[in-house]
């Protein structure tokens, strides 16, 4: 176990890890926006580009209240700290397994936790193989709904979209259902995309305690259920919002 991890950066480290086969999808880059805060993809329609929220602003938007309450109770200073750090974690976590997983001889420099989170989660990292994308963008016409997938591979043999989180310890399942949410989003773009249909959700989740658990589901109409309700929770609130302006 990490106890003190140091603000010394950790200098690049040679990849000893899996030859990961890659499967290449052809996802087009979509341009970004944000507008009163919420994130918006500019995704192609016959002729012109048409604006699609971020899967991330409407799982964000659904436990807003959540967020507030614990900004309360800790502070400010401290939420924003400790958000600050979470965030920092999270991006490093993501490059250096995005380099893994693109069978990168080297790795970028990181701070010694990122080094220790990306290590431990290795184990787990290399039960992926044939990878479709990796930070892909996503789109869905029929849900109004856009986004970048962490990961679209085959995890311990089965088709799955997987995302990668970080964390202090491991989180109690019914805590992470917004993640799955996130990830059941991604599947049904890719099947509107692509046709090609997901066998399960997967997060990967690196903690600071020495952990790192995989949270898997199968239960996908459970979640597409789920996404409706997040999706009606977004649009309903945004035109009640607008419609008082």
């Amino acid at each position: 176990m990490l106890k003190n991890p140091t603000k010394n950066i950790m200098k690049g480290t040679q990849s000893f890890g899996m030859n990961f086969k890659h499967i290449d999808l052809d996802l087009k880059p979509l341009e970004r926006e944000h507008i009163d805060g919420v994130r918006y993809y500019k995704v192609p329609d016959e002729e012109e580009l048409i604006k699609m929220v971020s899967i991330t602003s409407v799982t964000s938007h659904f436990n807003k209240e959540i967020f507030i309450n614990w900004r309360k109770k800790v502070g400010n200073e401290k939420a924003d700290k400790i958000t600050k750090a979470a965030t920092t974690r999270g991006t490093d976590m993501h490059t250096l397994t995005e380099h893994y997983l693109k069978n990168d001889k080297e790795l970028p420099e990181v701070p010694p936790i990122s080094d220790f989170l990306f290590k431990i989660a290795k184990p787990k990292l290399n039960l992926i193989n044939n990878i479709y994308a990796l930070e892909g963008p996503l789109y869905s016409r029929q849900l109004g709904v856009a986004g970048t997938v962490d990961c679209i591979a085959e995890y311990d043999g089965e088709l799955a979209i997987i995302d990668f989180k970080t964390s202090k310890k491991p989180k109690p399942r019914e805590w992470i259902e917004h993640y799955f949410v996130q990830a059941m989003a991604y599947g049904c773009m890719l099947y509107e995309m692509k046709n090609i249909s997901i066998k399960k959700l997967v997060i990967i989740m690196a903690c600071e305690n020495g952990e790192c658990v995989v949270y898997e589901e199968n239960d996908k109409a459970k979640y597409i259920k789920l996404l409706s309700e997040y999706i009606r929770k977004f649009v309903g609130d945004k035109l009640e919002l607008y419609g008082t302006n």
